[in-house]
């Protein structure tokens, strides 16, 4: 990342009021305008040439012809990292947070809510990212035979979701022998993850020559594949919000955005990469690595359960948006939904 350049006092206090004023209006910010409505006690001449040395660090660009100055994203970078005054969350909307989020809801509904929450919240695009199922805690499994070597398994997990997977196994199965096999694997590892099972099953196979060898041998067969990982998926809710933002008006940039987030990979990429930050991370136009992003922020936070990350959950937005206002509340659903997820003993 780049070296971001030291402002001396009078000028963080100057691109703090410039920020403020663009995030609100959304218009280039003139020294005028800012030597009369921020409150700073320097003269618009001052405060002219305090912009240009800034425009000549990379901070501020002048649009068009305009004498006013709009921050880059350099300039946000600088602002949310020193100059940036968080507004906790009220306890209003916590309560109401929690409230669209309560305990004891599935897992697929949590996140589906998550998603609906931050974008009307935000009034941005809401994104979260869907875990693997092989982190989740097993409760039952069921086998039904289909057609040749095709079976139908059905998976019930410990948080009440239930998953219907479609295998198809080296050889045809009878249904006593797939009774017998769901008996074994209900009996034996209910309550452990499907990563652990897999684990146990080889680590049996190894050790045992009794009579159960056989058994362990056609339950290793469709483990393998019933409990294979399910590939990372995320959930988006608002995308057409950024319709109206006058930032992203150019219909060039929507459709590569909106074919971005149609795709999922690079977004689903980009958020994963942040699983193991510590609170929220914070990708201000080029630094997503994504063209499609540029001139978007995406604002991250990873939500945990029993002590263990699950997944990230985000905002995306145009680079000018309330920071003040979307970090915290980004901060907030993660733990909320950290807090709703807990009493579902998700993960062991």
């Amino acid at each position: 990342m780049a070296v971001m350049p030291s402002l001396d006092p009078r000028a963080r206090s100057v691109l703090r009021a410039l920020i403020a004023q663009y995030v609100r209006d959304g218009e280039p910010v003139g020294s005028r305008t800012l030597a009369k409505h921020s409150g700073l006690d320097v003269s618009p001449a001052t405060i002219r040439n305090i912009m240009s040395d800034m425009e000549e660090l990379g901070l501020l660009a002048a649009p068009h012809a305009s004498a006013g100055r709009i921050p880059t994203a350099q300039g946000y970078r600088v602002f949310v990292d020193s100059l940036l005054q968080i507004k906790p969350i009220s306890n209003a909307l916590l309560q109401d947070m929690r409230g669209r989020l309560p305990a004891g809801s599935s897992t697929q509904s949590l996140l589906g809510n998550v998603s609906e929450l931050l974008s009307a919240m935000s009034h941005f695009v809401g994104v979260v990212t869907v875990p693997a199922r092989e982190q989740f805690a097993f409760r039952h499994i069921d086998f039904v035979a289909l057609d040749g070597s095709r079976l139908l398994v059905i998976l019930v997990f410990a948080d009440n979701e239930v998953q219907n997977r479609i295998i198809v196994t080296r050889r045809p199965y009878g249904s006593s022998e797939l009774e017998q096999i769901a008996n074994f694997l209900n009996s034996h590892f209910a309550g452990r993850t499907l990563r652990d099972i897999r684990m146990a099953l080889l680590h049996d196979l190894r050790q045992t020559r009794s009579d159960m060898e056989q058994t362990l041998h056609n339950a290793v067969d469709l483990a393998e594949q019933a409990f294979d990982a399910d590939p990372g998926d995320m959930l988006v809710a608002g995308q057409t919000r950024l319709m109206g933002v006058s930032d992203l008006s150019d219909m060039d940039r929507l459709r590569e955005l909106f074919e971005a987030f149609a795709r999922k990979r690079e977004i689903l990429q980009l958020l994963e990469g942040c699983i193991s930050a510590q609170g929220v991370r914070i990708f201000i136009g080029e630094e997503t690595g994504m063209a499609q992003l540029d001139g978007c922020t995406v604002v991250t936070a990873p939500y945990t359960a029993n002590g263990e990350v699950l997944g990230v959950l985000g905002v995306i937005g145009p680079t000018r948006m309330a920071y003040d206002r979307v970090i915290p509340m980004v901060q907030a659903t993660a733990a909320v939904l950290g807090e709703a997820l807990n009493t579902g003993e998700p993960a062991q």
